[in-house]
């Protein structure tokens, strides 16, 4: 029996390795596009049917495997960002971001034989401060293309802190992954010593 994670996201895996947690990675292959249009409830609950979808579809081809499944949301003013599709469309993200607050949410689930065993949604808020365009083309040419898989078009780990004026809520939930809730949900399994 193997923890694995269904997702090719760096960062939750560099997260989860970091935190002593031994993975396999099989990212899911889930229409999220289908599960965004026919969900009408919040942030949080969507976030964690995202997270629980990728999990679940994972599982349904490991069986007798833990699966970590996860997604982030950002919203701004009741509008939900997807990852940017092209250097374009980051810079217009990074334009309606600008001088606003930014809601992330991030989800987490943990799937085994065809069945969510555990999941929990988070978010954080992120008061972005108001740049110039030349803020803007100079952060894209540092950070395009490694920011082109980010929903907020930023890496907390590079040079997204400089989009912000003040952070509220988890640094693991802002990096993608609600880490320290995950960990004793697996330790509760003993699935990570305790």
């Amino acid at each position: 029996m193997s923890i694995v994670l269904a997702s090719s996201s760096p960062i939750r895996r560099s997260m989860l390795e970091a935190a002593g947690v031994p993975l396999l990675i099989d990212p899911a292959q889930v229409d999220e596009d289908s599960i965004k249009q026919d969900h009408d409830g919040d942030d949080r609950a969507l976030a964690a049917a995202l997270a629980e979808a990728k999990a679940l579809e994972t599982a349904s081809r490991l069986s007798e495997n833990w699966v970590i499944g996860g997604d982030s949301l950002v919203s701004v003013e009741g509008r939900r960002f997807d990852k940017p599709r092209d250097r374009a469309d980051a810079e217009a993200h990074l334009r309606a971001f600008s001088g606003r607050e930014m809601i992330l949410t991030s989800a987490v689930a943990l799937a085994r034989d065809g069945a969510v065993e555990w999941s929990c949604a988070d978010q954080a808020r992120l008061q972005v401060r108001h740049y110039s365009d030349s803020f803007i083309h100079n952060y894209l040419d540092a950070e395009w293309p490694a920011i082109s898989y980010c929903v907020g078009v930023f890496r907390m780990e590079g040079r997204g802190i400089q989009l912000f004026e003040r952070i509220e809520g988890s640094h693991f939930t802002i990096l993608g992954l609600p880490l320290m809730p995950l960990i004793a949900a697996l330790r509760e399994r003993d699935l990570v010593a305790s």
